[in-house]
């Protein structure tokens, strides 16, 4: 759960509070933020690309696969970097970190619980510091 939310926090902090809600349905990035994208507004976004993917690799019961280092949600340069200094930040960054270390290891029969908390994770963070990007990370859920 928490790691959804990490993710979901990530894409968060890379808009304004007025921009939150039209970068939930972007689909460029120019379109989601003209005046630039912060180093951590394009990890998430990669971070949802690569959700996209290990949906299908759960939906087909392959064991999935991690290839975006979401280790740099850490240290990933924000739009707002108050929101990823705080605590709050910080503790949804390490639960995010420690699900998909653990998706990563996982087998494909446990594949599927764990990508639906990271989602989750995803959906809480993003709930608590910018609630636009919810309409997006919805699409990632498997049902």
């Amino acid at each position: 759960m928490i790691v959804c939310a990490l993710a979901a926090l990530w894409y968060g902090l890379s808009c304004t509070e007025a921009s939150c809600e039209s970068a939930a349905e972007a689909v460029t990035p120019s379109q989601a933020n003209p005046n630039g994208d912060s180093e951590l507004a394009l990890l998430m976004r990669q971070m949802f690309e690569e959700g996209q993917r290990m949906k299908e690799q759960v939906r087909k019961g392959e064991k999935v696969t991690v290839s975006v280092d979401y280790a740099r949600i850490h240290t990933a340069q924000a739009t707002q970097p108050e929101k990823a200094a705080s605590d709050e930040y910080r503790a949804f960054a390490l639960s995010y970190e420690a699900t998909m270390d653990a998706i990563r290891e996982a087998p494909p029969a446990e594949a599927a619980e764990l990508y639906d908390g990271m989602v989750q994770a995803c959906m809480n963070c993003h709930q608590a510091l910018c609630p636009g990007p919810t309409v997006r990370i919805k699409k990632l859920a498997l049902q």
